[in-house]
């Protein structure tokens, strides 16, 4: 390819976009991060994209699919998965912003749309581990805001030392779920 992006162009691309159905980089991580450890989604391009990835440049795709692969590399060389929002997430003693703005809401937006994005590929289908992928997924539910008309759900998010918990909880959940999912233990 030509033209291929680097990628901070990548980056550049998904956080300038105005389209409604490109997620912003950090979104795009997340969305990207559920489809490594989870079940198979199988049409995920599609998916990230709601249904108009044949209106995305092809440079973005490709751009898109490096970005996927490397986090597969990642996983593959057991290194936790980077995460691209503050270090301060799991520190309890700095404030962070769980507004419905900052990036750790956005990356768990991203990651839940995924869990979400097909029907065939439901990640709490097994009776044996449904319950240990709910506790799993917690924390990026919660902090999605997804859920808000569940009354616990928006009680939790609430709670700035249950968030500072749960962000700080992202990196060995998303390990626990590619083990769940990708072993046969």
């Amino acid at each position: 390819m030509s033209n291929q992006l680097s990628f901070d162009e990548l980056l550049d691309y998904l956080d300038n976009q105005e389209s409604q159905f490109v997620l912003d980089s950090v979104a795009a991580h997340g969305f990207l991060t559920a489809t490594v450890i989870g079940r198979p989604l199988p049409n995920w391009i599609d998916a990230m994209f709601e249904g108009h990835a044949n209106e995305m440049p092809e440079n973005v795709l490709d751009g898109i699919k490096r970005w996927r692969d490397s986090i597969i590399a990642e996983l593959k060389n057991e290194t936790p998965i980077e995460l691209p929002f503050g270090e301060d997430a799991g520190d309890e003693e700095v404030a962070v912003d769980f507004s419905d703005e900052s990036d750790i809401v956005a990356w768990s937006i991203g990651f839940v749309d995924a869990m979400y994005g097909d029907e065939a590929s439901d990640w709490f289908e097994d009776e044996e581990t449904a319950e240990d992928v709910a506790v799993l997924t917690l924390p990026m539910i919660v902090l999605s805001g997804i859920d808000d008309e569940d009354p616990e759900l928006a009680e939790m998010r609430k709670d700035e030392d249950k968030l500072a918990q749960m962000a700080n909880s992202i990196e060995g959940n998303l390990t626990e779920l590619f083990l769940l999912f990708h072993t046969n233990d």
